[in-house]
């Protein structure tokens, strides 16, 4: 017979004071509520469940974070105490410490249910801590990081405590990544809840009850801050203010990356490069998997495999590329290696309750685990980076199974009484487990900056909290060479986009098994618009470059690379507006805020790449044409310029070498020409693409020089353009801030769709008409990169 489980509650309001940034209410069952207003639009909850509270610490939130603490004004009822913004309206039930939150017109955003209760742990004797609400009418629930549910996760129940979960299906969970992040969306409103507690966390959407959505964590407090919209993209904004975004990466790490496990010996490495550039598929990195280590020791070299490291970095940088390589936390026991005995002596390795080491089998056998919770370790692994960075070149470093991952034990991890310093707040690793992908992260971009000089790095995790994205980019994990995790990527990627997450993409063409050579063309065509872009696989399922399935197949695949590289302007620019205003570098379509179609809540096919850019990949075998849904507005067909109107369905060719790619009307897309890696050749005229629309529509451009840390010092360019459409008129407006000189001495502006014969052309008053080119319905003509305004006319 199951024992029941007993539920407590706060109880009643006793009484209530406000402290400076926060509203701190006592019950009479002796539980707390403190109530921060951080913004207008965001409050925090923190309950405590006797009369103390813990230390107030994160890992999540942005330690550059600055709450404005807007005072409320505070209202008392003899049943409610009222707290409100000049933006939200939050309404706590004295009886029982129920919140309801409204806007200003009093719609109700988000309410308890049974609100904030908890549990005794059976195990270990600590609260379970939960909180329930209702499912308002027709409320569509997003977010959660790296899922691979459909992008509504209404009707599920999903738990966060990073797991290695090789060859992982749709209906799999947990994964990698820990962010508890969810988005609810309602009667064209929406908000945002993130509970920032790293204990094993849990989410229900109206699985359990389907008027119900609740979430609850193994420990600590329950603290969650509440994000008001009132549109997705507002919510995804302020979230992205709380817990950072990421530095500017460098241009090369937008590129192509080819790996595989493993590339050995040296001879293997130099053939796949000297074919990459021989049949002229762009790439940038190569990558170098454990087989390079001396034994799976990380930071050594197998002198057998690779007897010249440095020069074989050289000459590879010579070719273009830079090369990564990876590292992963379990560190080998063996006494005649220096790493192993250098932490053992400061005492750096994660230890159990009883005081024994915490060890572990991975790759190199028995091993220990660095404690990267604790500011002495991470300072220390950073040190280890200076041969592999500062002596030999190697561009940026790989963490893998840092969740982190064990073998031969049920758990996949290490046993949860093994003691973490928390950065001076001491836990087992059932609080730390979540956090240490993302601090091994930290440690290790503290470790390639420290040593890279005035190049920015590149760093890679596959674990990590809500937050990590200002240490690292990731990837999507052990996936599986099928059509279904075909689509898996495309969710995935848009999920973790919304969740703070941008710099992600997938293993392309699958890690585990062997894509046939359509289905790797047709990752390729869908990869080719994820931030991160990299061909990875398991070298025991055969070969994974792009010539491995034919000539064909290569050909395809090429097509879509050389596409990337030609809109890397775009993606950078995308970037730019991700790590300075924290926008999204990927969307789903609701999360755009031109879209109203409610038929869009489920639907996740087409993808937003920033503002202008539209994608819509084909996900099944044999399929060579596939429908579309266009948002209201004008739109083009990227590879043919035909104009379509938005707020409908079409049927579009989709050939192994195409995939529907639509272009906002009124949109500006930069263009590079074609380059075999990212510096090549100089830029010396940049392709501006200018489709038209009757309507008003803005774009941007970000340069820098694409590394380094000068546009840190405002050496950079941030152009807006202003696209204005009229029967018989189109005005490009053009304006730009920033220190930095661009390298190209030409725009070559091509407006494509203009419906009016051009009779005048106008550059900063000056007629150029006789100077354009017309080329079917585009006009393309010449012009300073610092020009102002660009005037087309037809003239009676």
């Amino acid at each position: 017979m199951q024992k029941e489980v007993k539920e407590f509650y706060p109880g009643a309001w006793k009484s209530h004071v406000w402290k400076g940034n926060y509203l701190e209410i006592s019950t009479d069952a002796q539980a707390r509520v403190r109530i921060y207003v951080l913004e207008q639009d965001i409050f925090r909850f923190r309950y405590a469940t006797s009369l103390l509270f813990e230390e107030d610490f994160s890992y999540a939130i942005n330690p550059h974070y600055r709450p404005s603490y807007p005072v409320p004004s505070i209202e008392e009822t003899d049943q409610h105490i009222l707290l409100s913004t000049s933006k939200l309206r939050c309404v706590v039930n004295k009886q029982n410490l129920k919140i309801t939150i409204l806007d200003l017109a009093y719609h109700i955003l988000c309410e308890d249910e049974k609100g904030f209760h908890w549990e005794v742990h059976p195990r270990f004797g600590t609260d379970i801590v939960e909180m329930s609400k209702k499912v308002q009418e027709g409320e569509a629930f997003y977010g959660l990081g790296d899922k691979a549910a459909d992008q509504n996760l209404r009707g599920q129940r999903f738990s966060n405590w990073g797991t290695d979960t090789y060859g992982f299906s749709k209906t799999a969970d947990p994964l990698y990544k820990n962010i508890n992040l969810y988005y609810g969306y309602h009667h064209d409103k929406a908000y945002g809840i993130f509970m920032d507690n790293s204990f094993h966390s849990f989410f229900d959407f109206g699985r359990e009850r389907d008027d119900v959505c609740s979430f609850w964590a193994d420990g600590g407090e329950m603290n969650y801050y509440f994000i008001n919209g009132p549109h997705l993209m507002d919510v995804a904004l302020r979230y992205a203010m709380l817990t950072g975004t990421p530095e500017m990466p460098p241009l090369w790490a937008l590129g192509y990356q080819q790996c595989k496990w493993s590339y050995y010996p040296e001879s293997k490495v130099r053939e796949i490069t000297s074919k990459l550039r021989e049949y002229q598929i762009p790439c940038d990195a190569i990558y170098l998997d454990i087989d390079y280590m001396d034994g799976f020791r990380c930071f050594t070299w197998d002198a057998e495999k690779f007897p010249d490291p440095k020069k074989m970095i050289a000459d590879f940088s010579e070719q273009g590329f830079k090369t990564m390589v990876i590292i992963d936390p379990g560190i080998k026991i063996d006494f005649d290696y220096s790493v192993f005995t250098e932490a053992l002596g400061k005492g750096y390795f994660c230890r159990r309750s009883d005081g024994a080491y915490a060890q572990g089998k991975v790759w190199p056998g028995d091993c220990l685990f660095p404690d990267f919770t604790r500011r002495e370790v991470r300072e220390w692994w950073a040190t280890l980076f200076e041969e592999l960075i500062e002596k030999q070149g190697i561009a940026g470093v790989w963490n893998d199974m840092n969740e982190p991952a064990l073998f031969e034990v049920d758990s996949k991890t290490m046993h949860l009484d093994v003691r973490h310093d928390y950065d001076g707040h001491p836990c087992s690793h059932r609080k730390a487990h979540n956090v240490y992908g993302m601090q091994m992260a930290r440690a290790t971009l503290d470790g390639v900056k420290k040593f890279a000089g005035n190049k920015r790095p590149l760093v890679i995790t596959r674990s990590g909290y809500a937050g990590f994205q200002r240490y690292s980019s990731t990837w999507t994990g052990d996936n599986v060479a099928t059509w279904e995790h075909l689509e898996i990527a495309h969710l995935q990627t848009q999920r973790l986009a919304i969740s703070g997450v941008s710099f992600s993409g997938s293993d392309v063409g699958g890690f585990t098994e062997r894509p046939t050579g359509e289905l790797y063309a047709r990752w390729v065509a869908l990869a080719a618009f994820h931030p991160f872009f990299r061909t990875h696989s398991s070298g025991d399922h055969g070969d994974q470059e792009p010539w491995s399935f034919g000539k064909e197949y290569m050909d395809y695949a090429r097509v879509f690379i050389n596409l990337r590289y030609r809109l890397l302007p775009y993606i950078y620019t995308c970037f730019f507006q991700h790590h300075r205003f924290g926008v999204p570098m990927l969307r789903p379509m609701l999360f755009d805020r031109t879209v109203k179609d409610e038929k869009f809540i489920d639907r996740s096919d087409e993808c937003m790449l920033g503002d202008h850019l539209l994608y819509c990949p084909v996900l099944e075998e044999g399929v060579t044409s596939r429908s579309v849904l266009l948002p209201d507005g004008q739109w083009y067909d990227y590879w043919t310029n035909r104009a379509y109107s938005g707020g409908r369905s079409y049927k579009m060719p989709a050939p192994l070498d195409r995939i529907p790619l639509m272009v906002r009307g009124g949109a500006v897309i930069p263009q590079f020409p074609l380059m075999q890696y990212v510096g090549e050749k100089e830029v010396e005229q940049l392709e501006l693409r200018v489709y038209f629309s009757e309507s008003e529509i803005k774009s941007n451009l970000y340069t820098d020089s694409n590394d380094g840390y000068e546009y840190q010092k405002k050496k950079y360019r941030w152009s807006e353009f202003l696209f204005k459409g009229a029967t018989d008129s189109a005005t490009l407006e053009h304006s730009y801030a920033g220190e930095f000189v661009p390298p190209y001495t030409s725009l070559k502006i091509s407006f494509i769709g203009c419906p009016f014969p051009i009779t005048s052309a106008s550059v900063d008053g000056v007629e150029m008409v006789d100077q354009g080119e017309i080329d079917g319905n585009i006009f393309v003509l010449n012009v300073d990169p610092t020009f102002n305004k660009v005037l087309l006319l037809h003239r009676f």
